[in-house]
């Protein structure tokens, strides 16, 4: 069984397919869960416009490996792997031979151009998979595949930055945090105007300040990390961000960013975004989470209660991360 996407615009519908076939570098898993992330909208809403179709969503996902291909050795029956966003890229042009895969010109991606979790089973090549810690739960991993992936590769952008800021406080800014605190960071936490449950949930993981994203931290802060689509955000972090501070655009889609004063980027400020993820991002990234006894706080669906998580994701009605457990 499995939620398709048949049509943008239109709601997921949960079909009969066939298990998939594997070839000698891919790996056959048995999905437990697979969280549901707002790129997930981003393709349903046609904001990116060419899916495969009809599709299987899903980027998150955590499963029980259960075939793989002749050509696999790094990894054996029963482990428990985890499947990203990224889920091939060509390794010969200039991106993919200087160790930035994640801006391959022929990148393929798991739940958008190759079928994803949304499912009882799904492939991925072996390359473009990691595997999870034994002592993790595979409900809580589900958001550490692209909320905390793209959210770390983030990080690493300002991670010489003691002063922080994060604007949009769900599933990313979470996991980020609780990183960047046993890093010994200052992470000021920025929800939209009236989310009050947010801004206590931001408290609660121990952030220097949290407020709203029309506010002024009490300081001007090192860098800012924009997880939230909303362009409008980023000219909001500029003014907080003191000189030389950087302004890093997390999210996959954003609305237009308007214009604004030369004045507030000037002093050496930057704007840069962050694209995908790369095999040596995930490496790190789960030996630091690990290490950082990270957890997630997760809201549990059913496959066919999919659609709903998704509106419920869409309408703000989630703290933390939303996951379709199998």
């Amino acid at each position: 069984m499995a939620m398709m996407l048949e049509k943008q615009g239109n709601p997921l519908i949960l079909k009969d397919i066939d298990i998939p076939h594997i070839n000698d570098k891919e790996v056959l898993v048995k999905v437990i869960a697979c969280g549901v992330c707002r790129t997930d909208l981003h393709i349903i809403d046609g904001e990116l416009t060419n899916p495969k179709l009809p599709l299987v969503m899903g980027h998150q996902i955590v499963g029980k490996l259960v075939k793989k291909g002749k050509g696999v050795r790094d990894f054996e029956v029963d482990d428990l792997i985890g499947i990203p966003w990224l889920g091939y890229s060509c390794g010969s042009c200039k991106f993919c031979k200087t160790g930035k895969e994640n801006l391959c010109d022929h990148a393929k991606y798991t739940g958008y151009s190759i079928d994803g979790g949304f499912a009882e089973y799904a492939k991925a090549h072996h390359k473009y998979v990691f595997k999870i810690p034994k002592n993790f739960d595979p409900v809580a991993a589900a958001p550490l595949l692209c909320a905390g992936l793209i959210g770390f590769r983030a990080y690493n952008m300002v991670r010489d930055s003691e002063l922080i800021g994060i604007y949009g406080f769900g599933s990313a800014a979470h996991i980020l945090t609780q990183i960047a605190i046993y890093e010994k960071k200052k992470i000021f936490a920025f929800s939209k105007r009236g989310d009050e449950e947010s801004v206590k949930f931001a408290r609660n993981l121990g952030v220097y300040w949290s407020g709203y994203s029309d506010e002024s931290p009490p300081k001007k802060l090192d860098a800012a990390i924009i997880f939230a689509p909303a362009g409008e955000l980023v000219v909001s972090a500029l003014k907080v961000v003191d000189k030389g501070g950087k302004v890093i655009c997390g999210g996959i889609h954003m609305s237009d960013i308007p214009s604004f004063p030369y004045k507030i980027l000037w002093e050496e400020r930057m704007i840069k975004s962050v694209a995908n993820l790369t095999k040596d991002d995930g490496i790190q990234f789960f030996k630091l989470a690990e290490k950082a006894n990270v957890k997630t706080k997760t809201t549990i669906y059913k496959l066919d209660e999919l659609n709903k998580a998704l509106d419920d994701l869409r309408q703000g009605h989630l703290v933390g991360s939303a996951v379709i457990k199998i």
